[in-house]
């Protein structure tokens, strides 16, 4: 991967090479003038292999399908927002695919640039050490991923699940998809709602419910012991 940075300043005629100005209609702050924006992607182009990406807080959320998508392109030219943001004929005029990493506002689009880049770079054949390990990601199956554990068996009193160590592939397979779907139901059942699941999976989602609606056997001690207390 060759990675390189641009200032959008390069690309201004003036004497102070100023990028910005007021917004038409009022307002706080400063907004980004379209002319060093489509000057600045216009000297880099490299025509049809050239993917405009426009870094903002309005974008579409930046997901890991969308990082599968940019890494199976040639060529991307990211945009950073800084500001008020840009001119909205800048994303409109250039055909760029607005993106934001995320629902908060921050002070440059230099972070978000990085975060995309980062979750981009990872996907392309050859990158990681080992291309399984970005097969079992989070939100690459719609799920989160299952917990991971490794040396010591024992820490601190905290025990690696045994069926890790059993060496039974089949029911390793088993126990981490059903963890998977116990941590996204407990932590972004959004995802769970849109997964598409198996027959298998509708099963241990089952199984999960059936548990987390049955008081463990821990709690059920510490119960009996404060009511004996």
């Amino acid at each position: 991967m060759e990675i390189r940075v641009h200032d959008l300043r390069s690309w201004t005629h003036d004497r102070h090479h100023v990028v910005d100005d007021m917004p038409y209609g009022g307002g706080a702050g400063m907004v980004l003038k379209p002319e060093p924006a489509f000057e600045s992607v216009e000297a880099l182009c490299r025509g049809p292999e050239s993917r405009v990406i426009v870094l903002s807080p309005q974008g579409i959320p930046f997901t890991q399908e969308i990082a599968g998508e940019l890494a199976r392109e040639a060529h991307l030219i990211l945009l950073c927002g800084r500001y008020e943001g840009f001119d909205d004929r800048i994303p409109r005029g250039l055909g760029a695919l607005e993106l934001s990493i995320g629902d908060y506002v921050l002070t440059g689009g230099e972070l978000a640039a990085l975060v995309v880049l980062d979750a981009v770079v990872r996907l392309v054949p050859g990158v990681l050490g080992d291309a399984a390990s970005a097969q079992t990601d989070s939100f690459v199956t719609g799920l989160l991923e299952y917990p991971q554990y490794t040396r010591p068996p024992t820490y601190r009193g905290m025990a690696v699940p045994p069926v890790l160590l059993s060496g039974d592939h089949q029911a390793i397979a088993r126990w981490r998809r059903k963890e998977a779907i116990r941590r996204t139901l407990e932590r972004r059942p959004d995802l769970l709602a849109r997964a598409v699941l198996s027959e298998l999976d509708r099963e241990l989602l089952a199984e999960v419910e059936e548990e987390d609606a049955s008081p463990s056997e821990a709690s059920m001690k510490n119960e009996k012991l404060t009511t004996d207390n």
